[in-house]
């Protein structure tokens, strides 16, 4: 019931210009954010017709499933890559660890303090506490597919870390780190992809609302800015290689794709139900008056 919820909102019929009047209607189903609307013959129009072209909650899930496991596969495939193959080729280890212990050798107390900012503000507490903010603020305006992001964006980066730091371990640098966390879970970095998927992501939806030209550059400047301040702060604490960031913000981007996909696919779904559901065939043969 509460997936349901999350998804339906009215919907917006519009023609396809120039098409023969017989011609498949574009519809959309506005969410608050144009990043998440659908384009008209996309790949997302062909999933929802596929998957169940007016059940929106069938087609999101279904997305956020399949985009799931191929995010995780894909993730654990390059972690094993990385671990057997690559880093036994050439220098790639040695440059990783080198770059680990020129940065601790190069800390100041300034530096740790920035470093614990930055670790914090994609960690444990920060994050939980913004979705739950921003999922009441958005149900309570009835952006239901702006919760949906909300919610299933850090659902897919956080799955996909969980899961693959149980099948593939690696290390953390051989520096004095400044956190204690388990010694073999370096790849990938949760708080970089958290970073690029929640933080980078919303800065980004945020963006496609706004009309100014200069303040889309300024969130899209943070929507790079943000994440690459968390990818130092925890290189510069010893939290993890050059690679195991870099697999991390790549991760979070898979994540924001994949929500992207999801909430567009379910928005033409919903649209196209409401379309029915109002349509004079359907209003006669319920007894509904045209």
């Amino acid at each position: 019931m509460t997936a349901q919820v999350l998804l339906e909102q009215p919907a917006a019929v519009e023609p396809v210009l120039g098409a023969p009047s017989c011609a498949r209607e574009r519809t959309t189903a506005p969410s608050g954010a144009p990043l998440l609307e659908p384009a008209a013959g996309g790949v997302a129009e062909r999933f929802a017709d596929e998957v169940g072209a007016e059940h929106p909650v069938r087609v999101f899930l279904g997305a956020i499933l399949a985009g799931y496991a191929i995010l995780l596969a894909l993730t654990i495939a390059a972690g094993l890559l990385l671990t057997r193959v690559i880093l036994h080729v050439g220098g790639v280890a040695v440059w990783d660890q080198n770059v680990s212990a020129w940065l601790a050798r190069h800390r100041t107390p300034t530096l740790v303090d920035l470093s614990w900012a930055g670790s914090t503000l994609a960690g444990g507490l920060v994050i939980p506490a913004l979705v739950g903010v921003l999922l009441v603020a958005f149900l309570l305006s009835r952006h239901w597919r702006l919760a949906a992001f909300t919610l299933f964006v850090i659902c897919v980066e956080s799955g996909t870390y969980r899961a693959t730091s149980l099948v593939v371990h690696r290390d953390r640098p051989d520096v004095h780190r400044l956190e204690t966390l388990p010694v073999d879970a370096s790849y990938p970095s949760g708080h970089s992809a958290a970073a690029v998927a929640l933080l980078g992501g919303l800065l980004l939806v945020l963006a496609s609302r706004i009309e100014s030209l200069a303040v889309r550059v300024v969130l899209w400047t943070l929507a790079v800015a943000i994440p690459a301040f968390v990818v130092w702060s925890r290189l510069l604490r010893g939290m993890h290689h050059v690679t195991d960031v870099a697999a991390g913000a790549l991760m979070g981007i898979g994540a924001l794709l994949v929500t992207i996909f999801a909430a567009r696919a379910a928005g033409l779904a919903a649209a196209r139900r409401d379309s029915s559901r109002h349509s004079p065939e359907k209003q006669t043969r319920e007894g509904i008056p045209g």
